[in-house]
């Protein structure tokens, strides 16, 4: 079996975290910061991106629905249909945002508009 490609189809969250995120030409765009998992169902939602900032200060984190991320094992990261551009237009949050993250639908509305908009699936 290849090496690079997993002997299964689970992965710990923490092993995702740090995650590079590139975009469909090949160009590291951000990093998986962190995750968003359904209280009740247990479902990731979001996968937290950052990029922009020096070593974590002033970036921002961009709730990216799951399932617009497709790992590629060549790459060891993350794949999106998406240009780096529309990523930096999308809802974004600060760190002390995520306090609030989930604590109402207003956020989670202009994420699903938002990537509704650039053809992600409805969740």
């Amino acid at each position: 079996m290849d090496a690079s490609i997993s002997p299964h189809d689970l992965i710990m969250a923490d092993r995702v975290t740090d995650t590079p995120v590139y975009n469909r030409a090949g160009e590291k765009i951000g990093r998986i910061d962190n995750l968003s998992i359904d209280k009740v169902s247990g479902q990731v939602l979001y996968a937290l991106l950052s990029f922009g900032g020096f070593l974590g200060v002033g970036d921002k984190l961009h709730p990216l629905p799951w399932d617009r991320l497709e790992y590629d094992p060549a790459k060891g990261g993350y794949v999106v249909p998406l240009s780096k551009d529309q990523l930096e237009a999308a809802p974004a949050l600060t760190r002390e945002d995520l306090e609030d993250l989930g604590a109402g639908a207003d956020w989670r509305d202009s994420v699903v508009n938002y990537y509704g908009g650039v053809g992600a699936p409805p969740f």
